[in-house]
C-alpha cells in the first residue's frame, strides 16, 4: 500500500540532480521500486516511462547552474544502506578523477605475503597436536626440575622439523611468486595524451584505456569501445571464464566506434556509469554518457559490451576501457581464496598421536602410582612424561615431510607422464585414496576440435570414408547447372519432381553452408597482404571464426566437398562452387540460436533466381515437431547419439515473395511491442516453422584427448565414480559423456528436467528415485534448485550414481558440488580441469589436477598438481598415489614402531629398577638411535613397493583395496604396537638376564640388540628390494661399528670386542625377531594378499 508524501518532500528530493544520480546507478527494476516505495505519483510516471522507454533519459532535469557533486552522490549511497564495494563512474582515459581507491591489478596466488610467511608456518605447524607436544617438551627443559639431558637433544631435532619445512613451504612460495610475477608482468599497450605507451598488466588502473592484441588476454574487466574489424563487432574466448567452448559476439559502444581514430577517444568528453562488483558473469548493467555532444549521447550497456578479464581476444584488435581490477575483476571473485591443503592421511598419523599421547599419560601415572604418590609426585608424573617422552616420535614428522619431497620427485621423474608437475608436495598420499572425481570437458576430457563425421539424408548416409561421393554429387548438379540455360536453372531446382540423389545432396550443403554465423576473414600470409587476399579470396590466407567451434566445422566440411563461403556481412553471404562461380545471397532475417529455442534459422534471398528460403538447423527434440512427417529421423538420431556425435537437424522451407513480406510486417511490428515482446516475436516466427521440408542431419565429433576413454575405464575399476562439471550445453555434455564411454553402453541416462520450483523438484527427485544403475546428467540450475531445498535428498541420490554430468555450471557451483561430496561422503575427492573456470573446484578439492592445455595454465598454477593430457591421471593415481599412500603407512608405522621399542625398554628398566626416573640411554645415543643408526634404513621404505608399475596399471583393482584405509588403520597400528613391546620386553629382559657385573654392559648389549633388531626389521617390512636400500643397511651398520670406538662414556668398548658380548647379542636377536619371520612367511602362505597372486 503507497504511503503519500508531501509535495514538499518530493521538491526538495527529486529536484536534486544528485537524486537522479542515484537513480541511474542501479537497474531499471531498482529504479522502479525505488520510487514506488515513496509512493509518489511522480515516481509512477517515472515507472511508466521506464517501462515504454527503457531509460530515465530526458525525464528529470536539475536546477540550473547545479552539477551532480559526488559528496552527495556518496551522502546518497550511505543513507541507502550502500556499503563498498560501489558502483562508480569511470571517466575515458583519465583514472586520475576516480571517486574511490580501487584495488591493483594483480593476480595473487599465493598463501602468504613476506610478513605472514613466518607466522603463518609455524602457526600451521602448531595447531597441530604432535608439532606442539614437542614444543612444549623442548621449552620445559629450561626447567631446572625437569631436566632429563642436553638441551641439543630436544631442540635439535624440532629445529630440523621446523627448518625443512619452513624451506619446503618457502620453495613452494617462491616457485608461485615467480609464476604469478610472470602473469602480471605482460606487456599491454595504453592511449594516452602522449600517444599510445606500455604498460604491465599489474601498473592497469581503473580509468585506462587499453589495446589488446588479436589471441591476447583481456587484463582487467573493461568496457569494450572500439575496434578493427570491419563488421564493427569482435570475438571473445571465454572457456577460461564460463568453461563454454562457444565464442561470443561482443559489440562496442555506438558512439566511440564511430570516432575516426582511437586517439579521438581522449578528445571527448565521456564517461561510463557501472555496477558495483559482483560475481555474475552473465550479466552487466551500466550506461555510456558523452557530455561533449549536442544533444548528450547516452547509451545503455549490457554484457554484449564487455571484455571480462581471463577471455581471449579471437578477432581484430580492441580498445577497452577498465572498469574492474584485481580482487573486483568477475574471474577472481568467482575464485576461492587457496587454503592449506592438510591430507588425510596426515591427520590420521595426528589422531594416532593422540592416542600414543594417552599411552603416555597413562604410563607415566601408573610409574608414580606404583611408588604410591610419594613426595613431590606431581613433578615425578611430568618427569615421566619427558622421560617416556619417544613414544611418540618426533622423527616421524621429519620421515613424513622427506618422504614427500621423494615422491614428488620420483612423480616429476617418471618418463611416462612427461611435464608433470608437484606444486604442492605436502599431499601426495592423497593420490591413493581417491573416491571421487570431478573433471571439467573442454579442454579436459576434449580437445576442442570438432570434426565433421557423418551425413544422413534418410536412405543413405556419408561417413568419414565416402565424402568424395558428396563432392562428386556437387560437382554434377554445378556442371548442369552452367550448361543449362538461365532460364530453367530455375525451374530445374524448384521442379516438384521426385528429386535425384545429387539434387537432394546439393540442397543438404548448400543450406549447411548458408545456415550459420560463420564470418570468413582473410589475413595476410607474408605472401599475400590482406587486402588483395578478400578481394580474390585467397583460400590461404582465410580463417573462420564463430561462436561455436561446431559451425566452424560445419563450414569447412562444405568447402572440402566443393561449396565454400568466401565473403559474409550483415546483409548479404558468398558461396564459391567447385567451378569458381560465385553465388551471392541476401539476409534478409537471422534468428541466431538461443538455450531456451536450440535451433537457429535465417531468411536468404538467392541473388540470380531470387528465390526465398528459409533455412533452419537445430535439436532433434525441437525440429521433431517443426518438420515434415517423416519414420527415420529418431531413429537416425539415436544411433548418431549413441556414437557420441552431436547431431544437428537441418530443413528449409520456401518462401514466396508475398510470404515473406507479410512475415515481415508481423515481425517488425512484434520487434516494436513494447509488453511481451519475446512472446510475440517467438510466436511470430513459429507461424514460419511449420511443414519444413527435413533435409538431412549433421553429425560431429569434439575429438576426445589421448586415451581418455580406457583412462576413464580404469579410474571405474579402481573404484572411483567420475563426474563431469561442465559450463557447456547439455547436449555437448551427454554426447561427450557417451563417447567417453563415461556412461557405459548398458547403463540408462537419467535427464533431470528443468526445475523452476520446490514442488517441480520435488516430482522430479521422486521420478529419479525410481531409476536403478543410470547415470544422472542435470543442468546447473535445476541442480541449485535441488541444493536450495533437497540438499541431503540430492547428494544421497547423485552418490548412488555410477557417474554424474553436471552441465551449465557456474565456476562456483563446481566448488559448491565437490564440498557437499566432502561433506556427505566423507571421502576424498581429486578435481581435474584446465581453464580458469576450474580454479575454484580445483581449490576446494582434496586434491587438485591442473591440465596445461590450450585455455592457458591458470588452472594448471593454482593445482597441487599439473599434468599435460588427462591420460597421465591414471598414472598419476594408479601407480604414483598407490605408491604414496602405501609407502608413508609403512614408514609412519616403523618409525612409531622403532619409538615404541625404546620406549618399552626405558619403561622395563624403571620397573626393575624402582619405577626411578631414571634415563636407561642419555646424550648422543638417544640422538643417534632415530638418526645416523636407524634412519637411512628406516627412510629408505620410501623406495618400496608391492608391485612393479604395469601391474597396478593393468589391475587397477588394487586400488580399489586402498580406499578402506587399510594400510594405516587401528588394526594395523595395533599390530605394530603389540610387535613393539614384544621386541622392547625382550632385549631388555634379555639384557637384565644376561649381563654380568656392571651396569654399563647392559646398555652396551640391549642397545646393540636394538639396532641389530631394527635393521632386521627393515628387511622384514621391505618387498621389493632397491640397491638404495642394501646401501642404506651397511651404512648404518659400519656407522654403528665405527662410533663405538667413541662412544666410551656410555659403552665398554673392551667387553663389546669379547665373544661373551657377541653370542648374547645374537641370541637377544634372534629371539626378538625370529619368531615374526615365521609368523610372515605363515602369512603369506595361507592368506597372501592380493597383489602377491599377481607378483608370484
Amino acid at each position: 500500500m503507497s504511503v503519500l508524501l508531501p509535495k514538499a518532500y518530493f521538491l526538495t528530493y527529486f529536484n536534486k540532480p544528485w537524486a537522479l544520480a542515484q537513480l541511474v546507478c542501479t537497474d531499471n527494476r531498482r529504479r522502479l521500486t525505488f520510487l514506488r516505495a515513496r509512493g509518489l505519483d511522480c515516481g509512477l510516471l517515472l515507472g511508466a516511462h521506464l517501462e515504454s522507454t527503457g531509460s530515465v533519459a530526458g525525464w528529470f532535469v536539475g536546477q540550473e547552474g547545479e552539477t551532480c557533486s559526488r559528496n552527495r552522490c556518496c551522502e546518497c549511497l550511505r543513507c541507502c544502506g550502500r556499503r563498498d564495494p560501489r558502483p562508480r563512474t569511470v571517466w575515458l582515459g583519465h583514472p586520475e578523477k576516480r571517486e574511490q581507491r580501487y584495488p591493483r591489478n594483480v593476480i595473487n596466488n599465493q598463501k602468504y605475503n613476506f610478513f605472514t610467511f613466518l607466522p603463518g608456518v609455524l602457526f600451521n605447524q602448531f595447531k597441530y597436536f604432535f608439532n606442539l607436544y614437542f614444543l612444549l617438551l623442548a621449552c620445559s627443559q629450561f626447567v631446572v626440575e625437569m631436566r632429563l639431558g642436553a638441551l641439543y637433544t630436544y631442540w635439535v631435532p624440532l629445529g630440523f622439523v621446523l627448518a625443512v619445512t619452513v624451506i619446503r613451504e618457502a620453495a613452494e612460495e617462491i616457485r608461485c611468486y615467480m609464476r604469478d610475477k610472470e602473469v602480471n608482468s605482460q606487456i599491454y599497450s595504453k592511449l594516452t595524451a602522449r600517444g599510445t605507451v606500455k604498460v604491465k598488466s599489474s601498473n592497469i588502473q581503473v580509468g585506462d584505456l587499453i589495446i589488446v592484441e588479436k589471441n591476447q588476454r583481456v587484463p582487467a574487466d573493461m568496457i569494450f569501445l572500439r575496434t578493427s574489424e570491419k563488421n564493427g563487432s569482435c570475438f571473445l574466448r571465454t572457456d577460461q571464464l564460463d568453461g563454454e567452448t562457444d565464442w561470443k559476439l561482443r559489440l562496442p559502444v555506438t558512439c566511440t566506434q564511430r570516432l575516426p581514430t582511437a586517439s579521438d577517444l581522449l578528445q571527448i568528453r565521456s564517461y561510463v556509469y557501472a555496477e558495483e562488483p559482483n560475481i555474475d558473469i552473465h550479466n552487466f548493467v551500466g550506461t555510456f554518457t558523452r557530455e561533449d555532444s549536442d544533444p548528450p549521447v547516452n547509451e545503455s550497456l549490457s554484457i554484449e559490451n564487455t571484455l571480462w578479464a581471463s577471455t581471449v581476444i579471437a578477432s581484430g584488435t580492441v580498445v577497452g576501457l577498465v572498469l574492474y581490477t584485481g580482487r573486483e575483476l568477475r574471474s577472481v571473485m568467482n575464485t576461492s581464496n587457496p587454503r592449506s591443503k592438510i591430507g588425510l592421511f596426515d591427520l590420521e598419523v595426528n589422531c594416532l598421536t593422540k592416542i600414543l599421547f594417552g599411552a603416555l599419560v597413562v604410563v607415566s601415572l601408573v610409574m608414580v602410582a606404583l611408588q604410591h604418590f610419594a613426595g613431590r609426585w606431581y613433578l615425578q608424573i611430568i618427569r615421566f612424561l619427558l622421560l617416556f617422552s619417544n613414544i611418540i616420535p618426533i622423527s616421524l614428522r621429519v620421515n613424513l615431510d622427506m618422504g614427500k619431497i621423494v615422491y614428488s620427485w620420483v612423480i616429476r621423474r617418471d618418463s611416462k607422464i612427461p611435464g608433470t608437475v608437484v606444486r604442492s608436495s605436502t599431499i601426495p598420499e592423497q593420490l591413493g585414496r581417491i573416491s571421487y572425481l570431478l573433471t571439467d570437458k573442454t579442454g579436459t576430457l576434449t580437445q576442442n576440435e570438432m570434426v565433421f563425421k557423418r551425413l544422413h539424408l534418410g536412405t543413405v548416409a556419408y561417413g568419414l570414408d565416402s565424402m568424395d561421393e558428396v563432392q562428386s554429387h556437387i560437382f554434377s548438379i554445378y556442371t548442369q547447372q552452367s550448361q543449362d540455360p538461365p532460364a530453367v536453372k530455375g525451374l530445374t531446382l524448384a521442379t516438384k519432381v521426385r528429386k535425384t540423389m545429387s539434387s537432394r545432396v546439393h540442397e543438404a550443403v548448400k543450406a549447411i553452408a548458408l545456415c550459420h554465423n560463420v564470418t570468413p576473414v582473410y589475413e595476410s600470409n607474408g605472401v599475400t597482404d590482406q587486402a588483395e587476399a578478400e578481394r580474390h579470396y585467397e583460400d590461404s590466407c582465410r580463417v573462420y571464426q564463430a561462436s561455436s567451434p561446431d559451425e566452424v566445422a560445419l563450414v569447412q566440411w562444405t568447402e572440402s566437398v566443393g561449396l565454400t563461403l568466401v565473403g559474409r556481412d550483415q546483409s548479404s553471404v558468398q558461396l564459391r562452387t567447385p567451378g569458381g562461380h560465385i553465388l551471392n545471397f541476401t539476409i534478409l532475417q537471422i534468428f541466431p540460436f538461443t538455450y531456451e529455442s536450440k535451433r537457429m534459422g535465417i531468411i536468404v534471398r538467392d541473388e540470380s533466381t531470387g528465390e526465398i528460403t528459409f533455412y533452419m538447423k537445430g535439436a532433434d527434440v525441437v525440429m521433431a515437431g517443426i518438420v515434415q512427417y517423416n519414420d527415420w529421423l529418431e531413429e537416425e538420431c539415436g544411433n548418431m547419439a549413441r556414437e557420441g556425435l552431436r547431431v544437428l537437424v537441418v530443413a528449409k522451407k520456401s518462401l514466396t515473395e508475398e510470404q515473406y513480406q507479410d512475415f515481415e510486417a508481423r515481425y517488425v511490428q512484434a520487434k516494436l511491442s513494447v509488453h511481451d515482446r519475446s512472446l510475440k516475436v517467438a510466436t511470430v516466427i513459429e507461424s514460419l516453422e511449420m511443414e519444413m521440408e527435413l533435409l538431412c542431419l549433421t553429425g560431429v565429433e569434439d575429438q576426445l584427448q589421448t586415451d581418455v576413454r580406457p583412462t576413464l575405464e580404469t579410474l571405474r575399476n579402481a573404484g572411483i565414480k567420475v563426474w563431469m562439471l561442465t559450463g557447456d550445453k547439455l547436449e555437448t555434455a551427454t554426447c561427450t559423456a557417451k563417447n567417453a564411454h563415461l556412461v557405459t553402453r548398458t547403463q540408462d541416462i537419467h535427464i533431470f528436467r528443468l526445475v523452476t520450483n520446490r514442488g517441480e523438484a520435488h516430482l522430479e527427485l521422486n521420478a529419479f528415485r525410481r531409476k536403478h544403475d543410470c547415470a544422472l546428467v542435470i543442468s546447473g540450475d535445476s541442480l541449485e534448485m535441488c541444493l536450495k531445498f533437497y540438499e541431503y535428498e540430492f547428494m544421497e541420490l547423485a552418490c548412488q550414481c555410477p557417474a554424474v554430468v553436471c552441465c551449465r555450471c557456474a565456476p562456483t557451483q563446481k566448488a559448491q558440488i565437490v564440498r557437499l561430496l566432502q561433506e556427505r561422503t566423507g571421502k576424498l575427492t581429486c578435481a581435474v580441469g584446465d581453464g580458469g573456470n576450474d580454479v575454484s573446484m580445483i581449490q576446494e578439492a582434496d586434491c587438485g589436477v591442473g591440465v596445461e592445455g590450450k585455455e592457458g595454465k591458470q588452472a594448471s598454477l593454482a593445482a597441487d598438481f599439473s599434468i599435460t593430457q588427462f591420460k597421465h591421471l591414471g598414472r598419476l593415481l594408479m601407480v604414483h598415489g598407490r605408491n604414496s599412500y602405501k609407502r608413508s603407512a609403512a614408514l609412519s608405522q616403523f618409525v612409531i614402531h622403532r619409538s615404541l621399542c625404546i620406549s618399552t625398554m626405558q619403561a622395563v628398566f624403571s620397573s626393575v629398577f624402582y619405577f626411578a626416573s631414571v634415563p636407561l640411554y642419555q646424550g648422543f645415543l638417544i640422538i643417534g638411535y632415530s638418526t645416523i643408526y636407524t634412519m637411512f634404513p628406516v627412510f629408505s621404505l620410501v623406495l618400496d613397493k608391492d608391485v612393479k608399475s604395469e601391474v597396478a596399471m593393468l589391475y587397477p583393482e588394487l586400488y580399489k583395496d586402498l580406499l578402506k584405509g587399510r594400510p594405516l588403520s587401528y588394526k594395523t597400528f595395533l599390530i605394530w604396537v603389540l610387535i613393539s613391546i614384544y621386541q622392547g620386553s625382550i632385549i631388555m629382559y634379555g639384557a637384565l638376564l644376561l649381563f654380568e657385573s656392571e651396569f654399563v654392559h647392559i646398555v652396551a648389549i640391549s642397545f646393540t640388540s636394538l639396532i641389530l633388531t631394527e635393521l632386521l626389521m627393515v628387511a622384514l617390512t621391505i618387498q621389493t628390494w632397491h640397491w638404495l636400500m642394501i646401501v642404506a643397511e651397511l651404512l648404518s651398520l659400519s656407522c654403528y661399528i665405527a662410533s663405538l670406538v667413541f662412544l666410551h662414556e656410555f659403552i665398554d668398548v673392551y667387553f663389546i670386542a669379547t665373544l661373551s658380548f657377541l653370542w648374547k647379542v645374537t641370541v637377544i636377536t634372534l629371539v626378538s625377531c625370529l619368531p615374526l619371520y615365521v609368523l610372515k612367511y605363515l602369512r603369506r602362505r595361507f592368506s597372501p594378499p592380493s597383489y602377491s597372486k599377481l607378483t608370484s
